[in-house]
């Protein structure tokens, strides 16, 4: 049976809750003929991250959630340990596979996966454009690719995946961007959905199941790892290193919630009010103590699931929208650069020159 405590934690509402971004704010319209300038990019976009901060960030977080697993996982080969030496050798060759299966792997996969650079200023957008343009193919060549040779897939919209492979083909960008786009927003963003939809199933499950809280809290750590894995992999690149950041903070403190759930007592209370006719029957009271008690735990897991899945898509259609507006912008042409370098460096001369002569 789970460790349970006499006091409930504060509202599960404000538990659950997590910080969603806003939704992007539509590019000024600039005048006719004309694009946004990347000052103009920079000024309505960009936010100033700290990139090594992030990486740092993302190193501590899933740590933490490595040590956790690591632990909770050393001490139920040390229960086995205790009733069987050879027994315990045995789990422990199951629980060191299965950390590396449900924590190392999907780790390594998100942090492999390409993302999309938007935080930019004048001379570092030249070489994200570049870099975002390789990703679009990146990501477009994996889709056409996938469906092409995984029968009955059913992720993408196989119409949209004819239009993204002629664009493709024929090196049309706009239209790269246009069809991806529309995947995302479409049958990419239903499949998320669908992965959602099952992974908080899975994560109500494991809770009736689940013998401790501890095994409880590892679980829907699990099952939220594999979630922004099967997301990232659908979408076909990740959030940037500070959204990532985020999205594994969140992954900690749903663990932490399923915790505390885990350890609170309802089922007594709800017992009691069914009067002392109820009470005096220990095993049904014991049943229905059992009942509630799991189906509180199971529905604060699957929300939690259902908020961290949400969040992974909103951030990931968010960074695509950016960098679409960031390949619009006008950077201004090499000739247009140096013509201004060699205007700057014709009226430094003259002022020296100017100074030289007024001093002789």
């Amino acid at each position: 049976m789970k460790k349970k405590k006499k006091n409930a934690p504060p509202v599960l509402e404000e538990e659950t809750a997590v910080a969603l971004p806003a939704e992007l704010p539509e590019a000024a319209p600039a005048p006719t003929g004309e694009k946004l300038s990347i000052y103009d990019y920079e000024q309505k976009y960009v936010r100033h991250e700290n990139v090594r901060g992030a990486r740092l960030a993302i190193g501590f977080f899933a740590s933490v959630v490595g040590v956790f697993l690591f632990a909770v996982l050393a001490m139920l080969a040390l229960r086995v340990f205790e009733l069987n030496v050879y027994a315990g050798y045995a789990v422990s060759a199951v629980c060191l596979l299965a950390f590396v299966l449900v924590f190392v792997v999907p780790l390594v996969k998100i942090l492999r996966t390409g993302y999309f650079i938007t935080n930019v200023n004048a001379m570092t957008a030249r070489k994200a454009k570049r870099h975002n343009q390789k990703l679009r193919h990146d990501i477009a060549e994996k889709i056409i690719d996938l469906t092409a040779r995984v029968e009955g897939v059913g992720w993408y919209d196989s119409k949209v995946v004819g239009e993204l492979a002629i664009a493709l083909k024929t090196g049309d960008e706009p239209g790269v961007t246009r069809a991806l786009g529309d995947l995302f927003r479409g049958s990419v963003k239903k499949s998320a959905k669908s992965l959602i939809f099952k992974s908080s199933m899975k994560s109500a499950a494991y809770s009736a199941l689940s013998p401790t809280a501890h095994v409880d809290a590892a679980l829907v750590a699990i099952v939220n790892l594999q979630l922004v894995k099967d997301i990232v992999f659908l979408y076909g690149f990740r959030p940037s290193d500070a959204k990532l950041v985020r999205i594994f903070a969140q992954v900690i403190k749903n663990s932490l919630v399923a915790y505390g759930v885990g350890n609170i007592r309802l089922g007594g209370t709800v017992v009691k009010t069914m009067g002392d006719a109820m009470k005096g029957i220990p095993l049904l009271g014991t049943a229905i103590s059992a009942l509630i008690d799991s189906s509180v735990q199971g529905l604060t897991n699957a929300a939690l699931t259902t908020v961290i899945g949400y969040q992974t898509i909103r951030y990931l259609n968010h960074e695509y929208k950016l960098q679409e507006i960031l390949d619009g912008v006008d950077l201004g042409t090499e000739a247009e650069i140096e013509e201004a370098c060699a205007e700057l460096e014709t009226e430094l001369r003259k002022k020296k020159k100017q100074r030289l002569a007024e001093v002789g």
